[in-house]
């Protein structure tokens, strides 16, 4: 495991259904960008989107290919969830992008309030994987309101949840973070967006980062809609060595 992961979470106001013009926009702002990993928000190429007919994209497709040559221009992972339709069903599917490994998660828990239930498939697998030697579990978006959904059950290090997490709601999108870090001792990222979509919902950002005993970890914008920070391999050791709360946990199974 690498001792230092360096994060650039991208916090944007994203152009409904346009994923050229959301495309170029990420392509002047991350340019020449050092890095170890770029979280964009769900969906981050066409906003939070039903009209799955217009905008579905095949697995691997354009808006993928456009995450790898990101990747490997900046020898960087980047991850965000794309609307992708696959054997006649359509998922709002999480892509974790390096320059030689790619790594997906469809989205369990959808949010019916907003209609996400009518248009898109749920996943039914939890994963988790190796990048520079650190565990990651990535959720999207309403996957944050299920603990057991997100319960660390194989020692994962980070916790990435990409969303678009309307303003109205922006308490429990921070408290929530905060308790999946806390219960899961992992750090634990929440990306949201900004801006307004058209369904005239606001959104105010408030990506954040937790660490493993749910201390908010200061994030610097240096740059315009990119907040970055770095994350430590031995203060996790740390904080899990010394409280141990993971191995009081409970076993179970989800069926």
């Amino acid at each position: 495991m690498t001792e230092k992961l360096h994060i650039s979470l991208v916090e944007f106001d994203i152009e409904w259904e346009n994923p050229q013009a959301n495309k170029e926009f990420l392509n002047s702002l991350l340019n020449g960008l050092k890095t170890d990993l770029i979280v964009l928000p769900e969906m981050f190429s066409t906003g939070f989107s039903m009209n799955v007919n217009e905008i579905a994209e095949p697995p691997f497709g354009k808006t993928f290919n456009w995450m790898k040559s990101i990747s490997t221009q900046l020898n960087a992972a980047v991850c965000g969830s794309i609307s992708t339709k696959e054997n006649d069903k359509f998922y709002n599917r999480f892509y974790f992008v390096t320059p030689t490994e790619t790594f997906t998660y469809d989205k369990k828990h959808l949010f019916g309030y907003g209609k996400e239930t009518e248009a898109y498939s749920p996943g039914n697998e939890i994963i988790s994987f190796d990048y520079l030697g650190w565990k990651i579990r990535p959720i999207v978006c309403y996957d944050l309101r299920f603990p057991v959904w997100c319960r660390n059950s194989d020692d994962y290090d980070i916790l990435i949840c990409p969303a678009n997490w309307p303003a109205v709601r922006v308490e429990p999108w921070k408290a929530l973070l905060k308790a999946r870090a806390i219960e899961n001792m992992a750090y634990t990222i929440g990306v949201n967006r900004i801006g307004i979509d058209e369904y005239d919902l606001k959104y105010n950002g408030n990506s954040k980062v937790f660490d493993a005993i749910g201390e908010e970890i200061k994030l610097n914008t240096k740059k315009k809609f990119i907040h970055q920070t770095e994350i430590s391999a031995k203060s996790l050791k740390n904080s899990r060595e010394n409280f141990g709360f993971l191995n009081d946990r409970d076993s179970f199974k989800i069926e």
